[in-house]
């Protein structure tokens, strides 16, 4: 399976997305400002894996201080890693848990504290690997078997440290015998189903369609789609789901044929502090994105662009919410909280 991002000696090394299918390219981040950059540019996109590659950059950014006024160094680690994507809440979860420790061993010898970080960093990237295989393991008894199952963006190994959220309920459904296909929205504007999920799955032998975005409700309407597995970069506590851009139709026109709508997630994708989906951030990105594919226009010059990166999904859509430590169902308000809270 494909390695994400890795700590190593010589930095933070991680496969470049923005590259992916046709180059296999691997990037090493050496401060905190190139992991931040990589974050921002999608050199490295997902939310559990911007979560790890955020904690990699505390760490690294720490392993270049020189201690002189230790606290404000570390706040500008932290507040440059932050401002790069607005949605995904592992992002801000990943750089409180790094700040939160570098804080409580502030005055110890700043080897030790380095030391410390580098391992909480790696242990955030293990801890996720761990969680994904327990989220396939609670999701593949969802997936019905001899069908279809229909997934938008990535949320495989690439979107992850490893194994996947919405992937990782495939492969676990796979890897328990049962005979399934998938079908991978594209993901217009940024390809990430059409480069991405559909290069992980073809490596993995499972069988890939790929279809565009806009061809989801005639599949879904077919009666061959099972069941549809998104992953999430946000979760209110009413169960509301932000994930890429176009999830929401898909949602939607899930319902519409009476097909179950899965959100596949670990808990740190959580933010209980939200009452609602209508108060999280929405980031939007570079009219060129929409504008031009690799570089080639394809649209006319001087033409209005809107480009939101993420919908929100009301939990009235929503069949269930996979976790690491089990499937929500409505009413979310109490099931997630009782999820987050369990041991």
């Amino acid at each position: 399976m494909v390695e994400t991002i890795q700590w190593t000696d010589d930095g933070v090394v991680m496969i470049d997305q923005t590259r992916l299918p046709r180059v296999v390219e691997y990037v090493t981040c050496r401060d905190f400002r190139e992991v931040a950059e990589a974050i921002r540019s999608m050199v490295i996109r997902g939310a559990p894996a911007i979560g790890v590659a955020a904690a990699m950059g505390v760490a690294i950014g720490v392993q270049k201080s020189n201690g002189t006024d230790f606290r404000a160094e570390l706040e500008v680690i932290c507040d440059t890693l932050a401002k790069t994507r607005p949605t995904a809440v592992n992002l801000f979860w990943a750089i409180d848990r790094m700040k939160q420790l570098a804080l409580s061993m502030e005055g110890k010898p700043l080897a030790e504290i380095r030391q410390r970080l580098v391992e909480e960093a790696c242990l955030v990237r293990e801890e996720d690997i761990a969680i994904n295989r327990a989220i396939g393991a609670h999701g593949a008894p969802l997936v019905p078997d001899g069908k279809r199952v229909l997934t938008h963006c990535n949320a495989g190994a690439l979107a992850t440290a490893g194994y996947g959220t919405a992937l990782g309920v495939i492969r676990a459904a796979v890897e328990a015998g049962k005979k399934i296909a998938v079908f991978a929205d594209e993901t217009r504007p940024f390809l990430q189903g059409a480069r991405l999920t559909a290069w992980e799955l073809q490596q993995d032998g499972i069988d890939t369609t790929l279809i565009t975005d806009n061809m989801a409700g005639h599949f879904l309407r077919a009666g061959t789609i099972g069941c549809v597995v998104v992953g999430a970069d946000r979760i209110a506590r009413n169960g509301d789901v932000a994930n890429k851009i176009g999830t929401y139709s898909v949602a939607v026109l899930a319902k519409e044929n009476g097909v179950p709508f899965y959100v596949a997630a670990p808990i740190s994708t959580l933010d209980l502090t939200l009452s609602s989906g209508d108060l999280i951030p929405i980031e939007e990105r570079a009219a060129a994105e929409v504008t031009h594919v690799f570089g080639v226009a394809v649209a006319p010059e001087g033409i209005g662009v809107a480009n939101p990166a993420f919908d929100v999904t009301p939990n009235r859509y929503v069949t269930g919410i996979i976790t690491e430590k089990g499937v929500a169902y409505a009413p979310y308000e109490e099931s997630l909280p009782r999820l987050a809270a369990s041991r």
